[in-house]
């Protein structure tokens, strides 16, 4: 593989997909804004593969293991846990700073210890895989002392890119939820984190929402032997990192008002609460941090009513991300924005009102793929939800509409994964039976995997 110079950061797009036309007093402009960054290092760099020595990012990864008494039942899965992050360490790129903590109701440094992360290099990962040999199971599971420590340890490097990869078996048990959610609050926007649930006794809820909150992915890894597996996949994936904190900046002329921004791939993630105000008619929405990938968001637009044959821009969609030297993380969003630097992308979104029906009603594919994807994602979370509670009827119908879409869109994986948990009778018509049994591993696999979504094909 070829070297990459320092100066070799991705360069972002953006396209635009939308039908501008609305009819006479039409109001509401819907769009899908594809982001692509391309050209930088390659995703998926191990150990210094494809980067000359130092020549990469510059990251910090904390590794946060649960070590709570329940990983002890069945004895494997607390060395399955150790093995994994073993192998995530050596996916770690040459000169990444890393720690590993050991979760309980309190949490602990297990390498390198002194409040510091190490340097990654043949004899510190070393070091860090005879500590991980000393972890042993007890106690309970407080998930906001480990994110507050891994918080702490991340602020400590002057890095670039910041990253938690999370491993919990049970539930929050030994703090309040409003803990848990007081410390995802505090160290959103200062560091991404991957989230994974082992085994079936760990709340798909609480995982989900520590990866939605800190922009990381979510997954369960219900056969403890498969964890080596997916934290070395977790590991490459961070180590392609190179922006951090990139936003969606959206300038909207007088009159207009943003109605919702979200995520719809590769999964479907609400961010319309989270922008911050960034001069005037102008907000940001966090994205997180960008390798060599694409993602697609729906914005949705409410302009003011105007006559046939008007246009006007509904709103323009730039990329930014906070200058180093500039504003720090945590207070770019109080400041207003405060310095950043454009990353040269843009996109227009438009409205022109006409009298031609076919035009105004006619609706764009991927609008309505991505409105179908969101509300398959909705429609699973809300039958489970039904389900769990003893509504069988509504259950059934939910996940009927399910598997409709899941069949209309193509969304394979998802229908694979409903069909552990009903008995499909017609897809098209969404006619499901509710399974008598269903294993709760397959049914925490649907409520995990729910979001995500297929591409429309282009």
């Amino acid at each position: 593989m070829a070297n990459f110079s320092k100066s070799s950061v991705p360069q972002f797009s953006v396209d635009v997909y939308q039908n501008e036309y609305l009819p006479d007093g039409g109001r509401e402009v819907n769009a899908i804004v594809t982001v692509t960054a391309t050209g930088g290092g390659t995703v998926g760099t191990a150990a210094g593969a494809s980067y000359a020595p130092g020549q990469g990012p510059s990251a910090g990864v904390a590794v946060m293991v649960d070590c709570s008494g329940s990983m002890d039942y069945p004895p494997t899965k607390m060395r399955n846990a150790r093995d994994a992050t073993a192998a995530a360490i050596d996916t770690l790129r040459d000169g990444t700073h890393f720690a590993v903590i050991g979760g309980t109701h309190v949490a602990k440094e297990v390498y390198p210890g002194g409040g510091r992360l190490a340097v990654a290099d043949r004899t510190t990962r070393e070091q860090a895989k005879q500590a991980l040999r000393r972890l042993s199971a007890g106690g309970g599971t407080a998930i906001g002392t480990w994110l507050r420590l891994a918080d702490r340890l991340l602020s400590s490097a002057d890095v670039t890119i910041r990253h938690g990869i999370l491993l919990t078996d049970g539930r929050n048990e030994h703090e309040a939820p409003e803990d848990l959610k007081a410390a995802l609050d505090s160290c959103a926007g200062r560091f991404t984190c991957d989230a994974r649930g082992v085994g079936t006794d760990w709340e798909v809820k609480e995982v989900t929402g520590i990866a939605s909150a800190l922009l990381g992915t979510a997954d369960i890894v219900a056969d403890p032997t498969g964890l080596a597996a997916d934290f070395t996949q977790m590991m490459e994936t961070a180590m392609g990192k190179e922006v951090a904190d990139v936003a969606l900046r959206l300038w909207t002329p007088v009159g207009t008002t943003i109605k919702f921004v979200k995520q719809v791939a590769p999964t479907v993630e609400e961010l319309t609460g989270r922008r911050t105000e960034a001069g005037p008619r102008a907000g940001d929405y966090p994205t997180g941090s960008w390798g060599d990938e694409s993602r697609d968001y729906h914005v949705c637009v409410e302009v003011p009513a105007a006559g046939l044959g008007q246009e006007m821009l509904a709103a323009r969609v730039s990329l930014v991300v906070p200058q180093p030297g500039g504003t720090s993380r945590s207070s770019a969003a109080e400041s207003g924005g405060g310095s950043v630097q454009n990353l040269g992308a843009q996109g227009l979104i438009r409205a022109v009102w006409t009298d031609d029906m076919a035009a105004s009603t006619s609706l764009n594919p991927q609008v309505a793929h991505y409105t179908g994807q969101a509300e398959l994602a909705q429609a699973i979370q809300q039958g489970l939800d039904l389900r769990k509670a003893g509504d069988m009827d509504g259950a059934t119908a939910k996940l009927g509409r399910a598997v409709q879409l899941a069949s209309a869109s193509g969304n394979a994986d998802t229908a694979k994964l409903l069909a552990k948990v009903v008995d499909v009778v017609d897809a098209t018509t969404g006619t499901v039976r509710l399974k008598a049994k269903v294993e709760e591993a397959d049914e925490m696999t649907l409520e995990t995997r729910s979001t995500k979504t297929v591409r429309v094909k282009k």
